[in-house]
C-alpha cells in the first residue's frame, strides 16, 4: 500500500485556464489528496460557466481532503477582484500571490506534501507594481535557499538547467565553477531523495557546439567545465560530459542516464517539450519542499472554453506524489 500524500493545488491566474485544470480533477481519478488554494467564488463562477457540478468541502489543516466523486478539497483565499475567463486583471495579482505563500508555508509547515502550481502570468503580476519574475525565484526567496534548479520531467526524460532565463549573450559568464558545482549537488542529491535513484547518472552539456571542438570553438569546456565536472566526480558524483548537445539527446546517451543537465534554457528544453509537450512537468530542486508544475502558460484564449487539456497537469500531480512519497522513504531510512 502507497503512502497517502497531500498536495496543495494553486489555481494560478484567475482569467486562465488553472481554475477550470482544477475543476476538471473533480471527475476523474486522482493520484493523491488535493487541496485546491484559490478563491471558491472562482471556482464556482467558472464552473457555472462551463456548467459543471461540484461539491465544495471547505479544508483546514489537519483535514483529510475528499476523494468522493464529483468533490473538491478548497482552501478558500480572499480578494479574488474578477473572476471573468480570458481577461487579465492586475488588482487579482495580490491575491495570486497569496494562493502561492500560503501553499509553500503550508508545505514548510507539514500541513502539505507538496505543492503543484497551475500557470501565472508574469506580465500582468509586474504590472501590478509588483516584482515577480516567476514560481521559481519566489519560492526560493520564500523559503530562504541560495540556489534552485528548475528542471522539467516526462516519463521518459529529464533536463535539468545550470542557467534559466538569461539572454543568450549572458549565458557564458553565468556558468562559473561555483554555479556549476552548487547545481550539480541539487540535482544529484534531489534525484537520490525525490526520485529514489540510488546513484544518479547525469549527462553534461557543453556550451559550444561540438562541446568546443578541444578548445577551437570556446574554450569554457577546457577552462570551467571539464575540470568543475573532475572535482565533482571525485566526490562520488557519476558526470558524464560535456557532451555535444547534438548528440547528447540521443538514445544512445539517454538509455544510460537518469538525467540530462544543459547549460542554458534553449539547449535542453525544446528537444523535451518536443519529445513530450503538454506531458511534461516543470519541478523546482533546491527547494525544502516539494514543487511541481504545468508546462505551459495561462492560455487565455482557451480559458472558459471547456476545451483545456489537463494533461500536464495530471503529470505534475502524479510526479509531485511520487517525489513526496520517495521523500517519505527517504527519512523513513534515516530514522531508522
Amino acid at each position: 500500500m502507497t503512502d497517502p500524500v497531500t498536495l496543495a493545488l494553486t489555481a494560478g491566474e484567475p482569467g486562465g485556464i488553472g481554475p477550470e485544470l482544477c475543476l476538471q480533477l473533480a471527475a476523474e481519478p486522482r493520484e493523491a489528496g488535493l487541496v485546491v488554494v484559490a478563491s471558491k467564488e472562482l471556482l464556482a463562477a467558472r464552473a457555472r460557466l462551463l456548467g459543471v457540478t461540484v461539491n465544495w468541502h471547505d479544508w483546514a489543516p489537519g483535514d483529510a481532503p475528499s476523494q468522493a466523486a464529483g468533490s473538491l478539497s478548497v482552501l478558500d483565499i480572499a480578494g479574488c477582484h474578477s473572476v471573468d475567463a480570458g481577461k487579465l486583471d492586475p488588482a487579482n495579482s495580490a491575491y495570486v500571490l497569496e494562493t502561492l505563500e500560503t501553499a509553500a508555508r503550508g508545505c514548510l509547515k507539514g500541513e502539505f506534501d507538496g505543492m503543484v502550481t497551475a500557470p501565472v502570468h508574469k506580465g500582468v503580476i509586474n504590472e501590478a507594481g509588483i516584482e515577480f519574475s516567476g514560481h521559481t525565484e519566489f519560492l526560493q526567496e520564500l523559503c530562504g535557499v541560495e540556489r534552485v534548479v528548475m528542471m522539467l520531467a516526462t516519463d521518459d526524460l529529464r533536463v535539468a538547467l545550470v542557467t534559466t532565463h538569461l539572454p543568450l549573450k549572458d549565458v557564458p559568464a553565468a556558468i562559473t565553477p561555483e554555479r556549476l558545482i552548487q547545481v550539480a549537488r541539487i540535482l544529484d542529491a534531489d534525484l537520490r531523495t525525490f526520485f529514489g535513484i540510488e546513484q544518479p547518472r547525469i549527462l553534461v552539456a557543453g556550451l559550444n557546439p561540438h562541446a568546443g571542438e578541444g578548445g577551437h570553438l570556446g574554450r569554457e569546456e577546457l577552462d570551467t567545465i571539464e575540470p568543475t565536472l573532475e572535482r565533482l566526480r571525485s566526490e562520488g558524483l557519476k558526470l558524464i560530459g560535456p557532451l555535444p548537445a547534438d548528440t547528447l539527446f540521443t538514445p544512445h546517451w539517454l538509455d544510460q542516464a537518469d538525467a540530462a543537465l544543459a547549460m542554458y534554457h534553449d539547449q535542453g528544453l525544446p528537444v523535451l517539450k518536443y519529445q513530450g509537450f503538454g506531458r511534461a512537468v516543470n519541478v523546482t530542486l533546491g527547494l525544502p519542499i516539494v514543487r511541481t508544475s504545468v508546462d505551459h502558460g495561462t492560455a487565455l484564449d482557451l480559458a472558459g472554453t471547456g476545451k483545456a487539456d489537463a494533461g500536464s497537469l495530471h503529470t505534475a500531480i502524479r510526479v509531485g506524489a511520487h517525489m513526496a512519497r520517495s521523500r517519505k522513504n527517504v527519512n523513513r531510512g534515516l530514522d531508522s
